[in-house]
């Protein structure tokens, strides 16, 4: 087994993009009673749609 790198090659320089901010929160999302999965008989648990 090959031993993992745990530095960064010399002469890498950081992208621009890359930060140590945080991600930002979430917005707050406003229930549709419209869209209510009751009203079109649509579940999900666990990721995976069930229809009834």
């Amino acid at each position: 087994m090959t031993k993992r790198a745990t530095r960064r090659p010399e002469g890498f320089t950081k992208p621009a993009h890359w930060t140590n901010d945080p991600p930002p929160a979430p917005k707050p999302v406003a229930q549709d009673e419209e869209l209510s999965p009751t009203r079109y008989g649509d579940w999900e648990h666990k990721g995976i749609a069930i229809d009834f």
